[in-house]
């Protein structure tokens, strides 16, 4: 986990790619991730699932299995709100992640309270501690996701929420959908934790994030949701033509896929 808290310093901002399976993990690896982060979305669909807590924690733990398997930087995986109400629950379902290799965990209040995230945070750090181990964890707060508190009021319930969450040993705060320039300020200014937002329409470029002194970028589930719609309209067109259509002349030479898992371990 060390190695993935140094990636947080502020030196540089921490770009993550969200991966959604081994395969594209390991690409986002080769291009030079420092570290590599997963989209829960994106991991759903692929499994087969609806984003939003549908997945079953067993697939969620092997598929983050499977990830860690072809990776040599650290992985931190969203555990959407860690597959179960129950705090002590939840802590087993991580210290299930540290036992596969993962460093970090996303893990979001969503729907639920405060209060009750922070109950999973601290049994999370309490049970690992007794494990002897630790792992990273991202505190995903969905206030302006979802529009928990209305505008003019964001700043003040995130920097509430980042009170109880820092408090009860989370190590970063998550606020997808924060955009303003002053806002981000605030946050940064108040939340006594590292900042990592997200990749969103009107987000300021990476150069300026980094400048606010926000910490972590995150893109999301955008690159598979761009993926998803790319393989649509190839399939589409293979389906009332017989031919994937032009894009097929992208495609990645079957070596070099071929040459992102060799020597992988088994």
């Amino acid at each position: 986990m060390s190695d993935f808290k140094k990636l947080h310093d502020g030196s540089k901002l921490l770009h993550l790619p969200n991966a959604w399976d081994a395969g594209s993990a390991r690409l986002f690896e080769s291009l030079g991730a420092p570290a590599i982060a997963t989209t829960s979305a994106g991991v759903a669909w692929a499994a087969g699932y609806a984003d939003g807590d549908n997945m079953p924690v067993d697939v969620a733990v092997n598929i983050a299995a499977s990830i860690a398997r072809v990776l040599t930087v650290p992985l931190s995986v969203d555990f959407e709100n860690g597959y179960s109400d129950d705090a002590n629950t939840v802590a087993r379902n991580v210290l299930r992640l540290i036992g596969v290799g993962v460093a970090g965990i996303n893990l979001e209040d969503g729907g639920g309270t405060p209060q009750l995230l922070a109950e999973k945070i601290a049994a999370i750090k309490k049970l690992a501690a007794q494990s002897g181990e630790d792992i990273f964890i991202n505190t995903r707060t969905d206030v302006y996701l979802r529009g928990l508190a209305p505008e003019g009021e964001r700043v003040a319930e995130v920097l509430k929420r980042a009170a109880l969450y820092k408090g009860a040993g989370a190590d970063s705060l998550f606020v997808p959908g924060i955009c303003k320039v002053d806002e981000i300020k605030a946050v940064v200014a108040g939340a006594g934790l590292p900042v990592n937002v997200m990749d969103w329409p009107g987000v300021p470029s990476a150069d300026d994030l980094h400048k606010l002194g926000v910490r972590r970028l995150s893109a999301g589930s955008g690159i598979p949701q761009a993926l998803w719609a790319v393989a649509a309209d190839m399939g589409r067109d293979f389906l009332a033509t017989g031919s994937a259509g032009p894009l097929i002349e992208k495609a990645m030479p079957y070596g070099e896929l071929q040459k992102l898992f060799i020597g992988a371990r088994q």
